[in-house]
């Protein structure tokens, strides 16, 4: 049985609603880098862009488990002295989006294919996205946080 290679032909970049409210967050950017990859189509390939673009609603409704809000995201601008860090209960409250990103990203393979899947990735803090016109498809994540029911 020979291999199948995707051809670009062969290549589709499909379109996802996630609504984030009350999920865990590991669940949701696992799900999510899952649907970026492609992984979830059967002409799947490691090295193949086969990914698809995931909009993710409701980003700062997303749950944390055990001991999260404490923790701290670090990053780094490149420059002397330019290391930031924010805990995870601040970001929750200012900036969501970073702390789903940085989730997703760690997810992803090391490698230049990851920026291109990552660009595929549009986090949104409200209920109304401007992708209407793409016709997404809403993608379910059955299993939400204990702590919300």
């Amino acid at each position: 049985v020979k291999t199948f290679t995707p051809k670009p032909a062969d290549l589709t970049h499909d379109w996802y609603v996630i609504d984030a409210t009350d999920v865990v967050l590991g669940r949701l950017a696992s799900q999510a880098a899952i649907l970026l990859r492609g992984k979830n189509k059967p002409t799947y390939a490691p090295h193949a862009d086969s990914g698809n673009h995931v909009i993710i609603l409701n980003a700062d409704k997303i749950a944390l488990t055990g001991n999260k809000l404490g923790k701290e995201l670090y990053m780094h601008s490149g420059r002397p002295g330019g290391l930031r860090r924010d805990s995870y209960g601040k970001l929750l409250k200012t900036n969501p989006e970073r702390i789903i990103k940085s989730a997703i990203k760690g997810m992803l393979p090391k490698n230049r294919l990851a920026k291109v899947q990552l660009d595929r990735l549009h986090i949104i803090c409200g209920t109304e996205h401007p992708y209407a016109g793409q016709k997404p498809q809403v993608f379910e994540i059955a299993q939400v946080s204990q702590q919300a029911k």
